[in-house]
Formats: C-alpha cells, structure tokens, sequence
C-alpha cells in the first residue's frame, strides 16, 4: 500500500505536466511555422538533378554524388542494383563509372574480387542530390579557396 501512495504521489506531476504541452518551436528550429504541437503539410519533393556530367568535389576522398534517381532502388543484404551499372563486369555496357577499387578492400587491406561488405551500401556514402535552395546558407570553402587566400595574404 506504501509503493502503490509513493508511486502516485511521484506520477502525479508527471500526469499534469502533460497534460500542458508549451507550443514550443520545432527542435531542429528550421521548419518554418511548425511547433511541438502543430505540424505542417510536407513541401513537395524537388526536382532531382539528373546530370551527365561528375559534380566537381570539395576535398580529396569525398564520395561522388549520384547524378541520378535512385527512388525504389534495391540495396540490401540480397541484392545491389546500383552493381548492374556499376560492377567492373557491368561497366562497358552500361557506360557507367566503375566502382573505386578502394570499395575491393577489406578492413585487413586485402583486395577482394567483390564489393568489400563494409563497402556494399552505397548511399551510406553517396547521396543523390535535388534542386533546392540550402537551409542554411554555407560558409564551406574549398581547397583552392584556402590555398588562394594564403598566397594572397603572404603578398
């Protein structure tokens, strides 16, 4: 009997603190208009950028974005389908890139005749992108822009 009065003397706050929920600002603070409480209609998805050409990187070793849709893609333990373009036996027919031979390479260094399984799920690293206005503007620079402004300030 003394738990079961404990136990409700301790939920008692809880209960009502709930019961008033603050309209509060969404937690990532981007979302415009959206509350705790309210939520809005989701935007339309964008455009996806469909490009022939490579997007220029930012910084050696970034992975590649993928310059087409990949919506409904089967990437899982059974199969790859990003490998019936990508695969090095797939690859003149398809006129697609190869597969880095970096993804051949096992956790030991030893260099695989398949896709290493640490390297099997492609969009762990490689995103396609769309056409949308940033979030948040960037203040990234690259390589060439830091390297440019060193010289420029040791002039």
């Amino acid at each position: 009997m003394k738990r079961l009065i404990l136990l409700s003397l301790l939920l008692t706050p809880l209960m009502a603190g709930s019961q008033t929920v603050s309209d509060a600002p969404a937690p990532d603070g981007v979302r415009p208009g959206e509350t705790l409480t309210v939520t809005e209609e989701a935007p339309p998805i964008s455009n996806h950028r469909n490009q022939q050409r490579r997007a220029t990187r930012n910084y050696p070793d970034q992975p590649p974005t993928i310059p087409h849709k990949i919506r409904g893609y089967q990437v899982d333990m059974n199969f790859n389908q990003c490998l019936t373009c990508h695969s090095r036996s797939a690859t003149e027919t398809s006129g697609a890139p190869m597969v880095s031979i970096t993804h051949f390479v096992d956790r030991e260094g030893q260099t695989l005749a398949a896709v290493s399984p640490r390297r099997y799920f492609c969009n762990q690293c490689h995103v396609p992108q769309h056409d949308i206005p940033p979030v948040k503007d960037s203040t990234f620079k690259g390589i060439d822009e830091v390297l440019e402004a060193a010289i420029q300030s040791e002039e």
